[in-house]
């Protein structure tokens, strides 16, 4: 059974999660995609930050 790395979990959540934000939280296709796309680069980078924090605090 395929199991994905922790990080291949986050950007799948990631992408699903912006892509509904960006459908239903704006009005036109161009606005929709720039939504998707800006919360994308929030939830990763955002995951990234926050594992490097608990990476460190764990040492």
């Amino acid at each position: 059974m395929l199991r994905p790395s922790h990080f291949v979990a986050v950007v799948l959540f990631a992408l699903f999660a912006s892509t509904v934000f960006g459908i239903t939280q704006r009005n036109t296709p161009q606005r929709m995609v720039r939504y998707g796309i800006y919360c994308f680069v929030l939830f990763t980078g955002s995951a990234i930050v926050l594992s490097w924090i608990m990476f460190l605090i764990a040492r």
